[in-house]
């Protein structure tokens, strides 16, 4: 914490970070900032790899 500001240190996959930018510029009225890096791969469970390869297949 440094005047009053609050850091957040996390692991999300990189799909769920789209639009997380957006949502926190507005829910802190544009006052918050944020930073990711790489950290690994990891395996993807079964049931989000087979919704990925049937929205790449068109069946979505």
């Amino acid at each position: 914490d440094r005047n009053g500001a609050k850091t957040i240190k996390a692991d999300v996959p990189l799909s769920e970070m789209f639009g997380y930018v957006t949502t926190l510029r507005t829910l802190s009225s544009g006052r918050a900032t944020s930073t990711m890096e790489f950290s690994h791969y990891a395996e993807t469970p079964s049931n989000i790899s087979e919704a990925v390869i049937k929205k790449a297949k068109g069946n979505a």
